[in-house]
């Protein structure tokens, strides 16, 4: 299952860049974030770097280790997670849009084993749910970057 968001935000490409890369301070940015540490850092560039984020679903805290795969400054970095039999792959994506730079949030949900597919059955029901809380985290980043 792949579930996309996207914002505009009134501010460059490079300040967008200094929010979404600024990891250890994530929980101060995005609201849906409760806990950010840092596990792993590269000797340079953000491919490599890893952290544990725990973020609040259906009130009881849920945590999980998160590493950067593929990066390129200014333009995007993805992500990926493995938990409960599930991988996820994620992808921040900055672009140009007339005046404004828009950030595309993409995460893409797959089952690996039988337990975890028939686990994501009635995931297509929490779509618009998934949605609405990566588009919440998409209006922190921009008031972040708006407010610089």
């Amino acid at each position: 299952m792949i579930v996309e968001a996207q914002v505009a935000i009134n501010g460059s490409r490079a300040a967008t860049w200094a929010v979404i890369t600024n990891i250890e301070n994530a929980s101060e940015t995005i609201s849906g974030i409760e806990k950010i540490e840092v596990l792993e850092k590269p000797a340079n560039g953000l491919v490599g770097l890893r952290w544990r984020e725990t973020r609040m679903y259906f009130g009881k805290p849920a945590t999980v280790e998160i590493r950067i795969t593929d990066a390129a400054e200014n333009e995007f970095y993805k992500a990926r997670a493995e938990s409960d039999g599930f991988l996820f792959l994620s992808t921040l994506r900055i672009s140009d849009s007339g005046g404004t730079v828009t950030l595309t949030s993409s995460h893409e949900t797959k089952p690996h084993g039988l337990v975890s597919k028939l686990k994501s059955i009635p995931m297509v029901f929490f779509k618009g749910m998934m949605k609405k809380a990566y588009l919440q985290d998409l209006n922190d980043i921009k008031s972040a970057v708006e407010q610089k």
